[in-house]
C-alpha cells in the first residue's frame, strides 16, 4: 500500500473567525463551509485545507489552537509576504531570516495562535 496526504486540518476556536482569516488574509480559496458541522474546507493549488471549530481539542481535552502545526506555506519572497501580511495584523513570532540549515524562513499565527511556517520558495 501507497498512502498520501489528502488534506490537512487545523483546530480554531471561532469558525467564521477563522474563515476570514485564511481566506482574506491568506487568500485560500473557500471552497465550503458549513456552520452546523464546525467546518469549513479551501483549495490551496490543488491540496485540501481544513479548519474544525470547537472549544475542546477532543484528543487533548484543552482548547483548540496554540498549537506547532508543522505546516509551511512557501511563497517566492518571504520577505515580501511576510511584510505584507504584518500589515493585516498576523503576528509573527519568529521573523524571516536565514537558517542554519540553508533555508530562509519566519513562522506566523493565525487567530488561534496555531503557528505556520513562512518558507521560501527553492
Amino acid at each position: 500500500m501507497r498512502c498520501h496526504i489528502g488534506y490537512v486540518t487545523v483546530g480554531v476556536r471561532d469558525l467564521e473567525r477563522s474563515v476570514a482569516f485564511y481566506r482574506d488574509v491568506l487568500g485560500f480559496a473557500l471552497v465550503f463551509s458549513e456552520p452546523a458541522f464546525h467546518y469549513a474546507r479551501f483549495d490551496v493549488g490543488g491540496f485540501r485545507f481544513a479548519i474544525a471549530a470547537s472549544e475542546v481539542d477532543h484528543f487533548t481535552g484543552g482548547a483548540p489552537g496554540n498549537r506547532h502545526t508543522g505546516i509551511g506555506l512557501t511563497v517566492a519572497d518571504v520577505n515580501a509576504a511576510a511584510e505584507e501580511l504584518m500589515a493585516k495584523g498576523v503576528e509573527f513570532p519568529m521573523k524571516p531570516a536565514q537558517q542554519p540549515w540553508g533555508g530562509y524562513m519566519g513562522i506566523f499565527a493565525d487567530p488561534d495562535g496555531n503557528l505556520f511556517y513562512l518558507d521560501q520558495e527553492e
